[in-house]
């Protein structure tokens, strides 16, 4: 088996995946084991580490990702081919049928000059294909900020958008007011948990229009908070003192000084 490193083109390369895969298949105790139920959570954990090396833009461990991605494809088309479900040609195969039918405007002769035309076509297909609701294809099992930016995303590709991002704002000022409303209500917990998730869901939809992943933004601020507060558990740790026993004024301090380091 060849063994060298990256074959001198993209078909070679990944044939060579195929056949370690397959070797794999025979002679490894785990891979042997596996089926595609069992490593169904490993592929959601490879994906968020995919997008981790986004965020931090860290290309050599983008590269990386998109390899442990690679092979779960393989190692889920090669149980199947077991089971004569379906093999890696065919997973191929038909990505390229459907990216060519999904794409009139450059394997036919359907104009679409803008991203914006695009999508929509895409969806004016995808209806086509026998789905009732542009709705269907937005994953039941998505975490919700990432539902909710798929949402509006088919909900605008059929023409179902405001029309410019002040409406939008307005939108988002109005259901907080009413948020607002809700929380200074003594009995409010159901209501107000309305109340914020429309408010989330409006403010996500304003993101939109800023052309800024809400999600991404909300995980760039998880690290940061991650930093400065291990960078405050680090310095109080040096000082001696216990950070349970610290008064919030103190431990603002420590904060502060993390926050200095990052400007």
């Amino acid at each position: 088996m060849k063994t060298g490193k990256a074959s001198k083109t993209p078909g070679e390369a990944f044939e060579r995946l195929v056949g370690i895969m397959d070797e794999l298949r025979i002679k490894c105790p785990w891979d042997k084991k596996q089926t595609i139920e069992s490593i169904s959570h490993l592929t959601i954990e490879e994906t968020y580490e995919l997008v981790d090396s986004i965020l931090d833009k860290d290309m050599e461990n983008i590269k990386k990702e998109l390899g442990d991605l690679m092979l779960h494809i393989v190692f889920y088309s090669k149980i199947a081919s077991e089971t004569n479900d379906f093999n890696v040609i065919e997973v191929i195969d038909g990505i390229c049928d459907k990216l060519i039918h999904r794409h009139p405007h450059i394997y036919g002769d359907v104009v679409a000059e803008t991203p914006e035309k695009v999508k929509e076509n895409w969806e004016k297909l995808k209806m086509k294909e026998g789905r009732t609701s542009v709705l269907e294809s937005v994953p039941k099992s998505l975490p919700s900020l990432v539902k909710a930016t798929r949402i509006q995303d088919k909900a605008k590709a059929v023409g179902f958008d405001w029309e410019n991002k002040d409406q939008v704002w307005e939108k988002v000022l109005e259901e907080l007011a009413e948020l607002k409303e809700e929380m200074d209500k003594e009995d409010n917990s159901e209501k107000a948990e309305q109340e914020l998730g429309d408010f989330l869901f409006s403010l996500i939809n304003y993101c939109r229009y800023l052309n800024i992943n809400p999600d991404n933004a909300l995980e760039r601020t998880n690290k940061k908070f991650i930093q400065r507060f291990q960078y405050m558990e680090r310095e109080v740790a040096k000082s001696g003192q216990d950070l349970q026993a610290m008064t919030l004024e103190e431990m603002d301090e420590y904060w502060n000084a993390a926050k200095k380091l990052e400007a």
